[in-house]
């Protein structure tokens, strides 16, 4: 049976007015500095070992078996995809998607069993109830309408599927008040802090994982559990500041500044952590995990 839509069905829908944004999608016009088609390459490097073992453990909670169908939305770099297909083996199916379709060529350079699509979260090319475990890391806090986007990913999850999401705590500690310190010299904070919001205008309620459940709850999913965990990631200071370059204070600077006041900010920040920081040093994350079911 096939896991997309019939062209024309009347179940098809297009997505609302600003329903979704182009950071949720990452996809869009490479000159904009919301999506990560700019910065795919360097967020392949730096970020994708830092979210391995999150990924790993999401698939684990959420209880991907073999031979399960898996949809991994806002796939991105396929981290998550890789490590479901690892786990549902040859007699599963595993689909991730992004509207990035540089995200993808890096999703399909590192090979593994999933397939990739390009598609946006809120318009999802399969037909309902197509997978039996949907997931979805790091991506709700990019939607405009995320409710828009959680009613889409639970239309094409079966019932009593699993659906599993992660997000980011509270990240500022010492590194992240350095790297802003350096960038408030070229950037009013009001102005990093609007462009914080354009990219990820629900980052801060999905950091807190009591809102997070009750968010999942209102959209229909049950039985809801929350586990909290701290990741240590060993850092050099040129790992650490390209990957803040890739966050979008980071995109937003880059285009603001233009090529040789980027290049100075860059050397400032640099300068920064060769100063304060030795030359690695352990950057300790929480992630939020929340699995539940659709009844």
């Amino acid at each position: 049976m096939s896991l997309f839509k019939r062209k024309g069905s009347a179940r098809e829908r297009r997505p609302a007015p600003g329903a979704g944004g182009p950071a949720a999608a990452r996809g869009g016009s490479g000159n904009d500095w919301r999506t990560y088609d700019a910065v795919a390459e360097s967020y392949a490097r730096v970020h994708a070992p830092r979210t391995a073992l999150p990924a790993s453990d999401l698939v684990g909670f959420v209880g991907v078996s073999a031979g399960a169908r898996v949809l991994d939305v806002g796939t991105g770099t396929g981290v998550v995809a890789r490590a479901a297909a690892a786990v549902a083996g040859q007699e599963g199916i595993v689909a991730g998607v992004d509207a990035s379709v540089a995200m993808l060529r890096q999703a399909k350079t590192e090979g593994g069993a999933a397939h990739y699509a390009a598609a946006a979260a809120i318009d999802l090319p399969f037909r309902d109830e197509a997978f039996g475990f949907v997931l979805a890391s790091f991506v709700l806090s990019h939607f405009i309408r995320y409710e828009t986007a959680l009613f889409d990913m639970l239309r094409v999850l079966k019932r009593g599927g699993r659906f599993g999401v992660s997000s980011w705590g509270p990240g500022e500690d010492e590194f992240s008040r350095a790297w802003t310190e350096v960038a408030e010299r070229f950037a009013a904070r009001e102005i990093l802090q609007d462009a914080r919001v354009r990219a990820m205008p629900w980052a801060e309620m999905f950091s807190d994982p009591n809102r997070l459940k009750d968010v999942l709850h209102e959209r229909g999913v049950r039985d809801i559990q929350i586990d909290r965990r701290e990741y240590r990631f060993e850092m050099t200071p040129d790992d650490y500041l390209e990957s803040r370059e890739t966050t979008a204070t980071g995109r937003f600077i880059q285009q603001m500044l233009g090529p040789e006041r980027w290049d100075v900010f860059r050397q400032r920040s640099r300068e920064a952590f060769a100063e304060r920081f030795p030359q690695r040093f352990n950057d300790f994350r929480e992630v939020i995990l929340a699995v539940g079911h659709k009844p």
